[in-house]
């Protein structure tokens, strides 16, 4: 007599569905307790394998990068306890695993959950019920949140870009020399590529070494240079290569340690790109460079100094850490030994030589090629004419590249809404690069300072300085 076949049993009203082939996110590491734990499925029966109907998965396929948490495509969620060897972890959302936290076998959110409020209670919005029927709280909410996440923005694409401070030198660190000939060579000084191994970290530096013959810097610029904290735009120093260190140099005397690798001059740079670039491209590139110059003298004058001759070719340029090679390069001043008290009443003491040094830039280009190559040619003569301090010339610059336009300016709109609405158009932008897993670069870093740092009066003064 034939046995009866076994009972099906019924599943609960919300067990999970699978289908015949239950289709899994990359997981890896967190298999086990997703999947139904062995507690909750039906016992196998003596038979052929075909009478089960729960055929186990396929094996998952292996994956040594980066990894993601993740649930089942289907979005079901199993209630079947886990482990008692594996305790149960809650489910955050997805989130990618650096390579360097993967090391250690844990796998940690990239960012802390506590920044993305989209998933927490409506308080965290700022805003009251009573506030939503109002149009006008309402909107200043968003405008100071859109500053703050600007700002925020800013903040990390700077420590990005900055990367970590290498530090003063100490007895137990190592130095190996990379270069036997210069790596750069700029106006007054050869530049030799090092390595600084420490207990747990390396640092590439440069040894930076007077030329014979050249000017003998002034002492009171160096101990400014030494005494500065880290800036973008100025080079940095890490102390003298201890005597000894190196078997043999070719070098005599003390030598300064720089913290950024320069890759070439301003000299150079006009000599390779002066005849590959579109005149749009020159005049923009140009703007971006003659900007961080503005920032780096700004920095200067704010200390009561300035810079007795501004030459090209002790203007250092380097890549940015963590951007693509195309983008425009990050210049350094470095000719600090020409740093001097800055004359009292003088507050536009650097407008003459940047004035002179747009035009050179712009010596490249076609005379009024494009919009923002004219308003340049309105700057340097504005420069030479109006002599405004590096502040002044750095917010002109900035207007020229992003706005706001002479239209506005002349028909006397209001700038207020015009920088609301630039603000939001720069948060929209650099998400919707984000998503296509483009990372911010220098230029995108620039606006951010621009438009975080901007006000209505401060566009109003740069517009003036250009167009009254």
């Amino acid at each position: 007599m034939s046995s009866p076949p076994p009972p099906t049993e019924t599943p609960a009203p919300d067990a999970p569905t699978w289908p015949t082939q239950p289709t899994y996110g990359n997981l890896g590491e967190v298999r086990a307790h997703l999947l139904p734990s062995k507690a909750c499925r039906p016992p196998r029966k003596s038979g052929p394998p075909s009478a089960d109907p729960q055929p186990l998965p396929p094996p998952l396929p292996k994956k040594t990068l980066s990894r993601t948490q993740s649930l089942p495509s289907h979005r079901a969620a199993s209630r079947s306890p886990a482990p008692e060897s594996q305790p149960r972890r809650p489910f955050v959302g997805s989130h990618s695993v650096d390579e360097r936290q993967a090391d250690d076998g844990q796998a940690r959110p990239a960012c802390p959950l506590a920044e993305t409020p989209f998933g927490s209670l409506d308080t965290s919005l700022g805003l009251s019920w009573h506030d939503l029927s109002c149009p006008e709280a309402t909107r200043a909410v968003l405008e100071a949140r859109q500053l703050e996440g600007l700002r925020t923005v800013h903040s990390r694409l700077e420590a990005r870009l900055l990367g970590g401070h290498p530090g003063p030198c100490h007895p137990g660190h190592d130095f190996r020399l990379l270069d036997s000939s210069p790596y750069v060579e700029s106006g007054d000084a050869l530049y030799y590529r090092m390595v600084r191994v420490g207990d747990e970290s390396w640092h590439l530096l440069a040894a930076k070494v007077s030329k014979s013959g050249a000017e003998e810097p002034r002492p009171w610029g160096l101990e400014l240079q030494a005494s500065l904290p880290p800036h973008f735009n100025l080079q940095g120093l890490c102390g003298l290569v201890p005597e000894g260190a190196l078997p043999a140099v070719p070098w005599t005397g003390p030598v300064v340690l720089a913290a950024e690798v320069p890759e070439r001059t301003l000299t150079q740079w006009l000599a390779e790109v002066g005849t590959r670039r579109r005149p749009a491209e020159l005049a923009w590139a140009a703007a971006l460079l003659l900007l961080q110059l503005s920032a780096a003298l700004e920095q200067l004058e704010a200390r009561g100094a300035a810079l007795a001759e501004l030459r090209p070719e002790n203007l250092l340029l380097a890549a940015p850490r963590g951007c693509a090679a195309a983008g425009p390069p990050r210049l350094l001043l470095a000719d600090f030994g020409r740093v001097r008290p800055r004359p009292p009443g003088a507050p536009g003491a650097h407008a003459p030589q940047l004035g002179r040094l747009l035009r050179t830039l712009l010596g490249l280009a076609a005379p009024s090629a494009t919009p923002l190559a004219h308003g340049l040619e309105t700057l340097a003569a504005r420069l030479a004419r109006s002599r405004p301090s590096a502040a002044q010339t750095r917010g002109a610059l900035q207007a020229l590249l992003w706005g706001p336009g002479p239209e506005l300016h002349r028909q006397g709109a209001l700038l207020g809404p015009w920088l609301q609405v630039r603000r939001a158009l720069l948060v929209l932008h650099l998400a919707e690069r984000a998503s296509g897993g483009e990372l911010p670069g220098l230029e995108d870093w620039l606006c951010c300072e621009y438009l975080a740092e901007a006000t209505e009066a401060s566009l109003s003064h740069a517009l003036a300085l250009l167009w009254d």
